[in-house]
Order: C-alpha cells, then structure tokens, then sequence
C-alpha cells in the first residue's frame, strides 16, 4: 500500500548529510501480515503528516530491499526483529534510514537508529495515537535541545554531522549559548566541535513569544495575526518561534507553531538576559527572568535587532519581532 503523493521520481533518498534535522519525509511501515489493520491505522492517524507512508508486508530479506529507499521505516514487530536483520546494513548515522519500532498495541514508540533523523519524529507522531515516545538520545533525555532539533526549528540543515556529538555534548552541559548567524558574502573557518547550519531560505523575521500558562491554541493564533498585521508583515515572513525554556512546554504554542508550520526555539535564562529588551517585565521582578518576548525575540535574531516591542494580548500572550 501507498500513499505517495509525488511519484515522479521513484525513488526516496534518505536525508543526509544536507539533513533537516529531524525531518524524514518518506516512510514505510514493515509489518507482519496478521499485523495489517494496526498498519493501517498507522497510515490512517499519521499519513497526513509525511509524503508518502507505504506498508511493506514483512519477510526476511525486505529491509535489505528497501534500504536507502525510505527516510524512516516503522518495524510493526519487536525491536529485537528490527535489530538483527538491519544491523549488518548500518554504515553511517547520516546516511542510514532512520528505525523506529512499534508494538502491535501502539503502547511504545522505541527509535533505535537514526533518533536525530527521524525517528524521534516518528516517535512523536505516534504519541498522538497514544504510544509513549521511548526516546534514548541523550538530550532528549535531558529534555534539552539538541543541534539537529534546533536546526529543524531555524528550517536549516547540518552540514558537517560529525560535529554534533561535541556541540551536542555541550547542550547536555548548558555550555553552547545561542546560535550565532553570519550574512555573507563571508568564508568562515570552523574547527571539528563546531557545527556549522546552512539556512533552507531566506531571512525572514522571528515572534518571541511568551504566556500565561494554559494559554490556547486560538489565542497563540490572535496574537501572532496582529502582531505581524500591526508590522505590515504576514505568516510567510516568519521562520521561526522563539521563547525561553520555562515556556517551551506550552502546549497552545507548540499546537499554534506546528499549525503554522514553524519551528520553536527555546532560549536557557542566562542567554536571555544578555539580550533584555527595553520594556519593563514584571516576570524580572516575580522570577528573576528576563520579558521572554522581546529577550528572545532579540537572542534569535540574525543582528539581535528588535523590530517590534512586545505587545500584550488578551491578557495571555505577549509577542514581539527580532528582524
């Protein structure tokens, strides 16, 4: 089964190394043939969501197959199954299909390979259809945002991959601080710990934003509109969300980017008060932190140019724009 959308070129290159992060495209669920409803349901709650989802009805020899057709194979089987018959396979993080295993129940969610490229996304899809995401990488499981995720959010891809187990060891240790962006024309050189990003478009401007807690979905949406109204702006010249850490778990945010289709870029404290911006914050004076709207908004600009002040709406969202 398929549900291609593009079938021009017949094939699915896997993404690396010129990679969106954790974006994987083209998947395929690999599942036994008494498994063919649950695999139908996965194509049913997440096909809208990717590509194309095609199902492959499993034998022993189909993942070597189909290797470097798809971005992501869903194995609809136990992750000792998945394991052996793609282990010989494995050759290189950045060029390697991404595996994410299912039980037939959809109670886990388990990335095995490729979490940084595709299978944590997968995962992720799947808890929408009540599976617990079982994610293993590291910052991840520190709750914390990793280089290819942050590249994601910025719509960027990594350019050098063997990079990001240095800089992603220092997410882990709260020690890489914002990314800093270039204009060219410009010849950068760059040593192995660091990770170099290539923008997928160009510059655009970024809604700082912070909440209320419980904030919804239509309010995120209101005060995005007319902010960007009020600046002569629309949705399209956005490229991302940023905020601050306490706030990077606001489910109406998260729901409002994903709508959009923008990335979040969340911001620790201390580098958000080397970018405070001119308005008075009461949350400075409660928390100790810094107005998250217009700090991020200038932490995650290209020159940390404010463009617009922040804006209080409905009592719930506050918004601002970095140029």
């Amino acid at each position: 089964m398929s549900t291609d959308t593009d079938d021009d070129s017949g094939s699915h290159g896997c993404k690396a190394p010129d990679s969106d992060g954790e974006v994987a495209e083209n998947i395929a669920i690999v599942a036994f043939e008494r498994k063919m409803d649950t695999a139908e349901d996965v194509v049913d709650g997440i096909g809208d969501r990717y590509e194309s989802i095609d199902i492959l009805e499993y034998h022993g020899d189909v993942f070597e197959e189909y290797w470097g057709e798809y971005d992501c194979f869903i194995g609809l089987m136990a992750s000792g199954i998945a394991m052996r018959k793609t282990a010989h396979l494995l050759d290189d993080k950045w060029d390697d299909p991404a595996i994410c295993v299912v039980d037939e129940e959809l109670t886990w969610a388990i990335p095995i390979t490729g979490g940084h490229h595709g299978a944590n996304q997968v995962a992720d899809d799947l808890a929408s259809m009540g599976a617990v995401p079982a994610m293993t990488t590291a910052s991840e499981a520190a709750d914390k945002q990793g280089v290819e995720k942050q590249a994601k959010a910025l719509d960027a891809h990594v350019v050098n991959g063997d990079s990001t187990v240095a800089t992603n060891l220092a997410v882990l240790d709260d020690e890489l601080g914002p990314i800093e962006r270039l204009d060219g024309p410009k010849a950068v050189l760059v040593d192995d710990d660091v990770t170099v990003l290539k923008r997928n478009k160009d510059d655009g401007v970024v809604l700082g934003c912070g909440s209320v807690a419980g904030a919804d979905v239509e309010q995120f949406h209101a005060a995005w509109e007319q902010t960007l109204d009020e600046a002569d702006l629309d949705r399209d010249d956005v490229e991302f969300v940023a905020t601050g850490t306490r706030k990077a778990d606001e489910e109406g945010m998260l729901a409002a980017a994903e709508e959009w289709g923008l990335g979040v870029v969340a911001f620790e404290k201390e580098t958000l008060e080397e970018f405070e911006g001119p308005t008075p914050s009461r949350s400075k004076e409660l928390i100790g932190w810094p107005g998250i709207a217009e700090a991020s908004a200038i932490a995650a600009g290209s020159e940390h140019d404010l463009l617009a002040e922040k804006t209080r709406y409905d009592e719930a969202v506050t918004v601002a724009i970095g140029r």
